[in-house]
């Protein structure tokens, strides 16, 4: 009995391994045109009778502003263009900073991988496959590939994803033509997209964007992406 389930584990294993693979190579060329997030979060619009439009609209790296790419860098993860999936420095502090409510410390790469490839949710089981899809793309995708997906597939809004939608949805432009401080407003809504609006900005919202628009200066501007 325990060869048969032993025999059983190991084939399941090649072949998620295998298919894992393929399907990351795949994702390296082909527009994310839907992804788990996404139906999860039309599913639960349907349940509430809510409006279950997802507005999405894939742009090219070379179509989006890069001071939408620098705003979600400053935002979210400082040292994506050097770290390797991780930033373990930002996990030590988030592990041993005392706080009613934990902070997240996951990089760019982390929520790509998490939002292209998982499902959201707290399990041991999903994080040690946002870790594996994390080295994953690492390796085979590179930076520029990941930033160019993590903005197109980011919820950025209700049931909005990715920065050409949320920029033609509340700012009637395309991403390309974004300012800085427009930028800077949509990574403001990151922590909470359906929470924190674009187009109505909070005091909090204004505030924070401003703090993003001053660290995307104090990193050099759009040349600290050059090197992608």
């Amino acid at each position: 009995m325990l060869r048969v389930v032993f025999a059983f584990l190991s084939k399941a294993i090649l072949y998620f391994l295998l298919i894992s693979v393929v399907w990351v190579i795949v994702l390296k060329f082909v527009p994310v045109w839907i992804t788990p997030h996404m139906i999860g979060e039309k599913m639960e619009a349907a349940r509430e009778g809510k409006e279950t439009k997802l507005y999405k609209d894939w742009e090219s790296y070379d179509n989006i502003s890069k001071e939408a790419a620098l705003a979600v860098v400053a935002s979210e993860d400082q040292t994506f263009p050097a770290h390797w999936g991780f930033d373990f420095d930002e996990i030590q502090d988030a592990m041993t900073e005392k706080r009613k409510r934990a902070r997240g410390a996951s990089t760019i790469s982390q929520q790509t991988a998490k939002n292209v490839f998982l499902w959201h949710g707290r399990s041991y089981i999903r994080k040690a496959l946002e870790v594996y899809f994390t080295l994953m793309i690492e390796l085979i995708w590179g930076k520029e590939r990941i930033l160019e997906v993590y903005l197109n597939v980011a919820e950025m809004g209700p049931m909005t994803f990715g920065v050409e939608a949320a920029s033609q949805r509340f700012y009637k432009k395309s991403a390309k033509n974004l300012t800085r401080a427009e930028a800077a407003r949509i990574a403001a809504v990151l922590p909470n997209p359906v929470r924190f609006s674009i187009k109505s900005p909070s005091a909090y919202v204004v505030g924070r964007a401003g703090k993003i628009s001053r660290q995307m200066r104090a990193l050099g501007g759009q040349k600290y992406l050059a090197g992608l």
